[in-house]
């Protein structure tokens, strides 16, 4: 089948063709023979019942200056689109909110990928709460007692935005680290939201495990390896990424929320695993497909793909 596919996604220009997830997607869906159509999530309009876009003709090449050839502007009547990737980047605010309701008037007779409605309400740090048998210890409030006394249990802890992205404002509190109150303050200053505080994991040493899921089955992972004195494991960071296989907890994790991620239509999936403790489930705009097939000689973007069209 032919199909008329829209990516709605950050500025095309400045993507790194070698990590993108949203790239090799599109590279799949015009091997395939689909249309592929790019706006940005700014152009994202509402009027008169009709939800529209100025965008334009998508065409894609794996050559590094030269990786894209876009047409001139046109306005895209989005309900016309056999699917619409949700591909820009957090953070998770209120204009990414505002993109899944008006995505939504789309969805399911236009296949939105994740489920619009399904992303809203599955933040990476709070969906995971929903498995708490699964999860580190961790707290998420605004008030500074519970987060001193949950400190006082725990005594090494991690402290970070409930909805930050890539590792932005992740802060480990040593025991004996004073801190502490300065860092509440100056999250207190900066965010409306509560704070997720989890009890530190030094397992992340041995790295933490992006494990990608299509259609709610485990497909691949990467292991991500922080660098010396960091706490964080992002590759922007200077984490490394190797490879890696499951073990049998974290199978047993992906067994468990795969139902769900399945029944809310959430097809591309990508998890973090540190030790035994599942600590995001990412759904708005999943990374890691590059690295996977690197190691493992194989091409997740078409598990994608398949479960994309064995939906329409």
């Amino acid at each position: 089948m032919s199909l008329s596919v829209a990516i709605q996604m950050d500025p095309i220009e400045d993507i790194d063709i070698n990590g993108d997830s949203s790239f090799v997607l599109g590279l799949e869906a015009q091997k395939r023979g689909h249309e592929l159509y790019y706006y940005l999530p700014k152009a994202l309009t509402f009027r008169d019942g009709k939800v529209t876009a100025r965008g334009r003709r998508l065409t894609l090449r794996r050559e590094a200056g030269n990786h894209f050839e876009a047409g001139p502007q046109i306005m895209l009547d989005l309900e016309s689109m056999d699917v619409i990737l949700m591909r820009q980047d957090p953070p998770f605010d209120m204009a990414y909110i505002t993109a899944t309701h008006l995505l939504e008037h789309l969805h399911p007779k236009t296949l939105v990928v994740n489920d619009p409605a399904h992303v809203r309400n599955a933040p990476e740090k709070i969906f995971v709460t929903r498995f708490p048998d699964l999860m580190p210890p961790t707290l998420i409030t605004s008030a500074r007692e519970e987060i001193l006394a949950f400190r006082a249990e725990h005594k090494d802890i991690i402290v970070k935005p409930l909805y930050g992205n890539g590792g932005a404002g992740v802060f480990h509190i040593k025991p004996g680290d004073e801190n502490l109150a300065s860092l509440l303050e100056m999250f207190t200053g900066i965010y409306r939201e509560p704070i997720i505080v989890q009890r530190y994991l030094p397992e992340v040493r041995a790295g933490d495990k992006r494990i990608i899921l299509v259609d709610g089955k485990a497909v691949g992972a990467t292991n991500r390896i922080p660098p010396e004195g960091e706490a964080r494991s992002n590759m922007h960071v200077g984490g490394k990424p190797a490879a890696t296989t499951l073990t049998k907890r974290e199978e047993e994790i992906c067994e468990a929320i795969g139902p769900t991620l399945k029944e809310y239509g959430l097809i591309f999936v990508g998890i973090d695993v540190i030790g035994d403790y599942l600590t995001e489930i990412n759904v708005t705009s999943p990374t890691g497909i590059q690295e996977v097939n690197r190691f493992n000689n194989v091409c997740l973007e078409a598990d994608i793909w398949d479960a994309i069209e064995a939906r329409l």
